[in-house]
């Protein structure tokens, strides 16, 4: 398979400046195209003076949650040749692209996510993974981290080089996706980037934890969060900033697009997202339609189908490359599905041209 068509796979261990610096190093290239683009992202706050406000207030967050976050970035910053506050914004590129776009809605990355729980599962293993749509230029800026920390735990996070987190799993068999959601409750404070938050889960040993990290840290926007351990359960945590609401599996699977879906949160606040991602709703009911009607079992084979599924393209849950009502060219940039038991996540680099997925062990 040609180069091109997998993401790079970058080992790094050790304190959180080695680690950081380790990183920065080797992938330095896909960085500055992460500087890049988000630079470009966020034009309009850098020339009003607001975007190092924002990042002042970003970092000193960030220090309150875990100072080591802050050694690490430094780290990459040093080891790519870029500076701390461009590693802090890709660090917090969802919350500051949001509020450079707004007071204009700002269409979140575009995501479907899923769990198989074992019962349903054709080998009896659980099963977690999603479709990652978002900006083309994306898919040259990826990179399977593998962070070793100090004591020996392991973790495998998909991120866009520079970044801390973004999905994965841990070698205790944790896994993490995430979909976009906006709500009036948004930009209404300043909390810790998700993405750390992300990173925080994954470095947990247990369910529980991971699951106290994601509902009680304070953060600038809304986000869904599926979280699933290879024990057999997973849920997803819609999150307002300031609150969160849990979402159950059904008949032994659970999905989740881009808008709310519990009731308890739809009668507290605003979906403000469906006016921006609105084949969210079609996402949502086709991936559980597939899933459903996958039979009594379904395997990974069939989880690459559904993701691979074209109903109603190009809003579907595999799309090709169009505009944005922002001028981003988005695509599904890629796929991923985990197998925590095998110690395996499958990655297919832009699958709406060819749905190749590549396996990356913990």
């Amino acid at each position: 398979m040609p180069d091109i068509d997998r993401f790079p796979l970058i080992e790094i261990s050790g304190r959180p400046f080695e680690r950081g610096l380790m990183y920065g190093e080797a992938a330095a290239e896909r960085i500055a195209r992460s500087v890049q683009i988000y630079a470009a992202a966020t034009r309009p706050m850098g020339k009003s003076g607001r975007l190092e406000q924002t990042l002042g207030e970003v970092h000193d967050l960030i220090i309150k949650f875990d100072p080591d976050y802050v050694d690490e970035m430094k780290g990459i910053a040093q080891g790519a040749g870029v500076t701390y506050e461009e590693i802090l914004l890709i660090n917090a590129r969802t919350e500051i692209v949001g509020l450079t776009r707004r007071p204009t809605a700002a269409p979140a990355d575009e995501c479907t996510s899923v769990a198989v729980l074992p019962e349903r599962s054709a080998d009896g293993k659980y099963i977690q993974g999603q479709n990652w749509d978002n900006r083309v230029a994306c898919a040259d800026t990826v990179v399977i981290l593998k962070v070793r920390l100090p004591d020996g735990f392991r973790l495998l996070t998909f991120v866009e080089a520079g970044g801390l987190a973004r999905y994965g799993m841990n070698a205790n068999g944790i896994c993490l996706n995430a979909n976009g959601l906006e709500s009036d409750r948004d930009y209404l404070q300043t909390g810790v980037p998700l993405s750390l938050i992300r990173r925080k889960a994954l470095e947990q040993r247990h369910f529980t934890p991971a699951l106290q990290i994601i509902v009680g840290t304070p953060k600038t926007c809304s986000c869904n969060i599926l979280l699933g351990t290879q024990e057999g359960f997973a849920v997803n945590i819609e999150c307002a900033p300031d609150e969160s609401f849990v979402a159950y599996p059904e008949n032994g699977a659970t999905v989740h697009a881009n808008h709310w879906i519990n009731g308890a949160a739809l009668a507290k606040l605003k979906d403000t997202g469906l006016s921006t991602m609105t084949d969210s709703v079609m996402r949502q009911w086709r991936m559980k339609q597939l899933v459903d009607n996958a039979g009594a079992k379904i395997g990974t084979e069939q989880l690459k189908a559904c993701f691979a599924d074209t109903f109603d393209s190009p809003y579907s849950l595999c799309r090709p490359e169009r505009h944005n009502s922002f001028g981003d060219l988005v695509a599904t940039t890629a796929s991923i599905i985990m197998r925590p038991q095998d110690g395996v996540m499958e990655v297919a680099r832009t699958p709406y041209k060819a749905a190749d997925y590549v396996p990356y062990t913990i």
